[in-house]
């Protein structure tokens, strides 16, 4: 465990420690595992922001592609009784297609992720909105794809199958991101993108599987949220899940410049941030508040990632000075017995 994910993790038992001898609820068995399904939840969808942020960029559109894709896939079942693993298989295919399609206007047409994502965020909001013409989709009282319902919502064990999930998929993307060549070329992108390309790294492809994967894990997520609040309302669904998704990876040590973050500092970030959620509410203060202190987490992460690079660069550049100055010492003194002496000087 490295020093930023190390901390991270005091300051989190830290904090639930707090929670916990303000309101003994806390650390109660039911809340424990309510807070286990939402990090679950959130967790999912965070990872790939973290490795969108890792490539330089960013994801806006999550939250609308929540809702496009949860009204989608809500008519798939009830309205054309589509068979729930084709409903599901065409869900994370239309999340996989909306990431490749933002990857190739970042990466061939040359256009910002802010950009694009913040357009995105805007189309799939509206046109969920004009497919069910404003109007919340849900499924009433049958019993479709219960299946799939109680895989997505169930549990083994008392833990919520969404925690074992998205434990699961953080070992796989651990791997992936730190134990394979593809993670190593996030992170030679997200720290210089031309020196990348130079060095033979397809930074275009890296990029545009960076939002392919994101997409993906945001069709995952909307299959999870839909069951587990069973009805979908294009203008409120997932709405403002982006800043979740960027606060957990900001908190979890992903600079916004890119190229630094980790998969476990991701999942404690989502844990932390939903710590503090549960801290918000114990202590009473309203709910409208909660996009103030989304706001003020991700204005702290930013200024700490701030301050930590700056003492990096001072601490490089000290560390320069320490080894150059004894070369230019003994440089000196080699000149100055290779130079040719006289009587008098040896005098």
């Amino acid at each position: 465990m490295m020093k930023k994910e190390l901390g991270l993790f005091l300051l989190l038992a830290v904090i639930s420690a707090i929670t916990g001898a303000i309101n003994p609820a806390f650390l109660s068995f039911v809340n424990l595992l309510n807070m286990a399904n939402l990090i679950g939840l959130f967790g999912v969808f965070a990872l790939g922001e973290g490795l969108v942020i890792i490539t330089g960029g960013i994801d806006l559109s999550l939250g609308s592609m929540f809702a496009l894709l949860g009204v989608v896939f809500i008519d798939l079942l009830t309205t054309y009784q589509v068979p729930w693993p084709f409903a599901l298989l065409l869900v994370l295919m239309g999340g996989l297609a909306l990431g490749g399609i933002q990857g190739f206007l970042i990466t061939r047409l040359k256009m910002q992720p802010f950009i694009v994502t913040l357009c995105g965020l805007l189309i799939y909001r509206g046109a969920a909105r004009y497919y069910t013409s404003d109007s919340t989709r849900g499924f009433g009282y049958g019993d479709e794809a219960s299946t799939l319902s109680n895989i997505a919502s169930g549990n083994i064990g008392g833990i919520p199958n969404t925690f074992i999930f998205l434990i699961i998929l953080a070992l796989i993307l651990g791997v992936l991101l730190h134990r394979s060549v593809y993670g190593r070329w996030l992170y030679a992108v997200g720290k210089n993108e031309e020196a990348a390309r130079f060095s033979g790294i397809n930074t275009n492809l890296v990029i545009a599987t960076a939002y392919v994967i994101s997409g993906g894990l945001a069709g995952v997520s909307t299959v999870m949220f839909v069951f587990y609040t069973n009805s979908v309302s294009p203008s409120s669904f997932g709405n403002f899940y982006e800043l979740y998704a960027i606060a957990a990876a900001v908190l979890g040590g992903c600079s916004l410049r890119g190229g630094e973050g980790s998969i476990l500092g991701i999942v404690l970030g989502t844990a932390l941030l939903q710590v503090l959620q549960n801290l918000v509410n114990i202590l009473g203060i309203p709910n409208s508040l909660n996009f103030a202190v989304m706001g003020t987490v991700i204005l702290i992460g930013v200024l700490a990632d701030q301050q930590l690079q700056a003492r990096r660069r001072r601490k490089a550049a000290l560390a320069g000075l320490a080894r150059t100055a004894p070369k230019k010492d003994s440089t000196i003194l080699q000149s100055a017995t290779a130079l040719p002496t006289r009587t008098g000087d040896q005098a």
